[in-house]
């Protein structure tokens, strides 16, 4: 909360503004009773503001420090002991619960009831302005103070909870980072590695057989298969977010392929081939399911 001087400087309220108060006090200190009830006849429209004002300790107690605060408003001395019983008053419009819309038509109708006032006074027209500008400018600092400490208490209220919620998102959201950097490096690493033993395979068939030769590079072929797919999901996903479950099953029906080409070039036990022809023919139509669901979920999206 800025201090007195610079909430008035704001408002470029001056030594004259304080003197054409101070001037107006006796004739609005005879309607500081009328001035409150307007006020609180406007909050007892609404049925809300009605059953906070049931209480007749908080009825009296508003009442009586609308009526001191109106008056207030023309005392000419407006310092930090001033700006200080704006935030009393603040704290009085909080205890009944009263939202910032009813405290801003409070003003509005404090306002109108000033200027009705200042309309029936006979004078010099350029005294009239005068004067009314200063009643303008001080409602709108008293507007400013009480708005103000709202916010503030409000902020200070929800705040520690708002800012220890963003902290964790912050947190989780860094944490989920570093495991996808992670993961990418590895995938690096690994698809280097791969294409490494491509390499060396190629090698190899010219120092063995070459059946076993190209079988180790077909093997080898489908695993740097594998890391490419991986490679463009976990871009895709941190590009888009989105999860693909397909890959994963991508992932293992090629191992089961890998491990049925060694196994029938080795000539294996035939209960092996029967089971990995099995897994196969299940993960391939678990594959075919999902890429069929996938495929019309993006034609409802067209």
């Amino acid at each position: 909360m800025k201090d007195i001087f610079q909430i008035k400087r704001r408002y470029d309220f001056t030594d004259q503004d304080a003197r054409n108060l101070s001037q107006l006090r006796p004739a609005m200190e005879q309607h500081k009773k009328q001035a409150a009830d307007r006020v609180y006849d406007a909050w007892i429209v609404s049925e809300d503001q009605a059953k906070s004002l049931e209480d007749k300790d908080k009825l009296r107690q508003a009442k009586e420090g609308l009526a001191e605060w109106f008056v207030d408003l023309f005392n000419g001395e407006y310092d930090g002991r001033y700006l200080a019983s704006i935030k009393t008053m603040g704290s009085e419009l909080e205890k009944l619960s009263l939202d910032l819309h009813y405290i801003n038509s409070s003003i509005h109708l404090i306002r109108m009831f000033c200027l009705d006032i200042l309309g029936k006074q006979a004078g010099d027209l350029r005294e009239q302005r005068s004067l009314n500008r200063s009643v303008q400018k001080i409602l709108d600092l008293n507007l400013d103070v009480i708005s103000s400490c709202r916010q503030a208490k409000e902020t200070n209220e929800s705040g520690f909870p708002n800012r220890l919620h963003e902290k964790l998102v912050h947190l989780a959201e860094g944490f989920s980072f570093g495991l996808n950097l992670t993961l990418v490096i590895i995938l690096m690493g690994v698809s280097l590695g791969v294409v490494g033993l491509l390499g060396y395979d190629i090698w190899h068939i010219a120092h063995s057989g070459i059946e076993h030769g190209v079988t180790a590079v077909m093997g080898t072929l489908l695993m740097l298969w594998v890391m490419i797919e991986l490679m463009e999901t976990e871009i895709k996903h941190l590009k888009e977010g989105k999860f693909s479950i397909s890959v994963f099953i991508e992932v293992v029906l090629v191992a089961f392929i890998r491990d049925a080409l060694v196994a029938t070039l080795e000539h294996g036990e035939l209960n092996k081939l029967i089971f990995l022809v099995g897994a196969i023919v299940a993960l391939g139509v678990v594959y075919w399911l999902i890429s069929l669901a996938d495929a019309k979920r993006e034609l409802r999206r067209d």
